[in-house]
C-alpha cells in the first residue's frame, strides 16, 4: 500500500525560480534541508502566529527548535506579503512540518509548505513589479487577505479614476462651462426682481391717480 497513498514529507514541484543550481543538485541539497518556503500567507498573518503553528513540530528534547523565521516583505513598502521563510535546526522537523502543517488554515487560508535550498538575504523581499510577489501582480480576484484586487487591476482603477477626474476638471473649465458659485447669481437674481422696470401699465396707473387727485383739488376750491 506505500506505494498508493503519495508521502506528505515529499517536496513538490516548487523551485526558487532565481537559482542557477541544477535540479539534480538542487534535490540533493533539499534532502538535507532545513528551511521551509511558507506561502499564500496572510498579509496580516504575524510571526508570531506562524511561530506558535510551527513549533507544534519542532522537538526541542532532541536539540532541535525554531531557528528563525524570516518574513516576506514587499520591497516598496517594507510590510508583509504573502510569505515566510522558517528555519529549524534539523532537517526531520522541517519534514514534520510539510507532512502535518502543510496544507492546513493559518488565519482561514491554506498554507503551502515546500522545503527550501535555504535562505539568503534579499530573497525576503517581492519580486513582482510593483514590490509584492509575482502571483499578485496579475490576479484578476478579490482577497481580502492579500490586499484585495491584484496589483495590475488596482493600477487600472486608479487609471481609469484618473481620467474621469480630467474629464470633469476639462468639463468645468472649458467652453460653455457651468460658473460655480451659484450664489452671487441667485444674489444678482433676486436684486434685479426688487428694482423692476416701468411698464406702460404702471404709467396709465400714475396718470389716473393724477387725475383723481385734480378733481379733489377742484372740489376742496369751491367749499
Amino acid at each position: 500500500m506505500a506505494h498508493v497513498v503519495q508521502p506528505l514529507d515529499q517536496p513538490s514541484n516548487y523551485k526558487d525560480s532565481q537559482s542557477r543550481v541544477e535540479r539534480a543538485k538542487q534535490n540533493d541539497l533539499l534532502s538535507k534541508s532545513t528551511t521551509l518556503y511558507i506561502g499564500n500567507l496572510s498579509f496580516y498573518t504575524t510571526e508570531e502566529q506562524i511561530y506558535e503553528l510551527f513549533t507544534k513540530c519542532a522537538s526541542p528534547e532532541d536539540g532541535g527548535g525554531i531557528k528563525r523565521i524570516i518574513m516576506g516583505l514587499d520591497r516598496n513598502t517594507r510590510t508583509p506579503c504573502g510569505f515566510c521563510f522558517v528555519e529549524y535546526y534539523t532537517h526531520a522537523e522541517a519534514l514534520a512540518s510539510m507532512k502535518y502543517v502543510s496544507g492546513t488554515k493559518l488565519d482561514e487560508r491554506i498554507i503551502r509548505c515546500d522545503l527550501d535550498l535555504g535562505y539568503k538575504e534579499g530573497r525576503q523581499f517581492g519580486r513582482g513589479k510593483s514590490g509584492g510577489q509575482v502571483r499578485d501582480e496579475h490576479r484578476q480576484d478579490y482577497d481580502p487577505g492579500r490586499g484585495g484586487w491584484g496589483a495590475q487591476a488596482q493600477k487600472l482603477e486608479a487609471e481609469r479614476r484618473r481620467e474621469v477626474e480630467e474629464r470633469y476638471a476639462d468639463a468645468q473649465e472649458g467652453p460653455g462651462a457651468v460658473a460655480g458659485g451659484g450664489g452671487d447669481w441667485k444674489e444678482t437674481e433676486t436684486a434685479v426682481s426688487r428694482k423692476r422696470g416701468r411698464s406702460p401699465d404702471d404709467e396709465g396707473d400714475n396718470a389716473r391717480m393724477g387725475h383723481h387727485r385734480s378733481r379733489d383739488d377742484m372740489e376742496v376750491e369751491r367749499m
